[in-house]
């Protein structure tokens, strides 16, 4: 079976190095090149940009960056199994593949991440994808290092990226995805298109930071969100006790029986400051 880019079928690869994906890691490999293709294609152009890619595996994903043009592909995979494969893939484009072994969350992305653009394209672990996004949505300097972030989430998770208030799916990931940046789904990817197929449909998210966010302290942001979707199903009075419930509603002029899902972003944002 002939590739896009001169390389073996990634099935042949994953034989070869007895890459089985791992629940506990939250692995499902893409198999197929022509989808890796237009997930790195959904990033926009990659001419002279360094991406970020956590989670390769096999390194399906890795080869259309590369083969679309990036400048460099820096990779950070935990499972030492993947390793041989991605150094396979380092060979093929010099001086183009770094690899880190670890663990994405204990990375500091910010200091390894060159001067000129740099984006973030990954098919994410399910079991780490939602904490990595909020790590990166919530940096203490913004404009962020990365100019724009293209994610493979659950479909459920990416509607709840995505939500408005009054929406069912909308929660605290919405606000906080809301606040920073501009996300849009791009489009969804069938579990057949997986190896094993999870149970799942999944779906490719892309976010674009704003360049001037309403002004917020984050982490008074978080814990807004977290106290008041913690009970959703409660008038924001109850839910918003602990940090000033009603007394704190009335100051930032919302009504206290009205429940977190109806609240804009732009009202979380001024009860935070409230705080």
């Amino acid at each position: 079976m002939a590739t896009l880019d001169g390389l073996p079928p990634l099935r042949d690869v994953i034989q070869r190095h007895g890459l089985d994906a791992r629940k506990a890691l939250g692995q499902n490999f893409l198999l197929d090149l022509n989808l890796t293709q237009k997930i790195a294609r959904s990033a926009g152009s990659l001419e002279g940009v360094t991406v970020i890619e956590v989670g390769p595996g096999p390194g399906g994903l890795t080869r259309a960056i590369l083969s679309l043009g990036a400048k460099k592909v820096i990779a950070i995979e935990r499972d030492s199994r993947c390793l041989p494969a991605l150094a396979e893939i380092s060979d093929h484009y010099p001086g183009k593949l770094e690899v880190i072994a670890g663990d994405a969350l204990k990375v500091d992305l910010p200091s390894i991440a060159p001067e000129g653009p740099v984006k973030i394209i990954a098919n994410l672990p399910y079991n780490v994808g939602t904490q990595l996004l909020v790590n990166w949505l919530l940096p203490p300097t913004w404009p962020p290092f990365w100019e724009s972030l293209t994610l493979m989430f659950q479909k459920e998770v990416g509607q709840r990226i995505v939500a408005n208030e009054d929406d069912d799916h909308y929660g605290r990931l919405g606000v906080l995805a809301g606040w920073r940046t501009d996300a849009r789904m791009v489009f969804d990817v069938p579990p057949q298109a997986f190896t094993p197929p999870p149970k799942v449909t999944s779906t490719v998210v892309n976010l674009t930071p704003r360049p001037q966010p309403l002004p917020c302290d984050a982490k008074k942001l978080e814990r807004i969100t977290h106290a008041a979707f913690g009970q959703r199903r409660k008038m924001l009075r109850q839910s918003l006790k602990p940090l000033g419930g009603e007394a704190l509603l009335n100051k930032a002029d919302i009504d206290p029986a009205r429940r977190a899902e109806t609240l804009s972003v732009e009202e979380f944002v001024t009860l935070a400051n409230t705080l």
